[in-house]
């Protein structure tokens, strides 16, 4: 399985998670293209934890994005979320909302490093980050 995402989208990401005090959240957009997911838009949703260290998504924000996107032809192909203090692997609570969320789950941490997984067949498997361009 591949993420293709453009490189200004990833850039995004990293800024908006240096500039935060909790673990920003929300949804990769876009279209699932074979054994790919292409990503064509970012949205981010409130942190309902307000917490450092652990997310949830605020439901009606959730259920407006999901909405808007359904409406333009696009599809929930992804969350992403921030590690702040910890690398960009699945933590036990990530693992639960994997399991809620069989999409890719996108990890991007302040100092820029950026990795994506997905949950098959119960085991946690990374996924290649492509960008967009090639």
């Amino acid at each position: 399985m591949r993420l293709i995402i453009g490189r200004e989208i990833i850039k995004m990401l990293i800024e908006m998670t240096k500039n935060a005090n909790v673990e920003v959240c929300g949804f990769l957009l876009g279209r699932r293209d074979g054994e790919g997911v292409l990503v064509s838009e970012v949205r981010k949703v409130r942190n309902r934890l307000n917490s450092p260290s652990a997310f949830e998504m605020e439901p009606v924000e959730m259920v407006r994005v999901i909405d808007e996107a359904e409406e333009r032809g696009l599809e929930v192909v992804g969350i992403f979320h921030s590690h702040l203090k910890c690398p960009p692997v699945p933590s036990e609570r990530d693992l639960e909302g994997m399991r809620n969320w069989p999409v890719v789950w996108l990890i991007v941490t302040p100092e820029g490093e950026v990795r994506a997984w997905v949950l098959r067949e119960g085991e946690v498997e990374e996924v290649e980050i492509v960008d967009e361009r090639r």
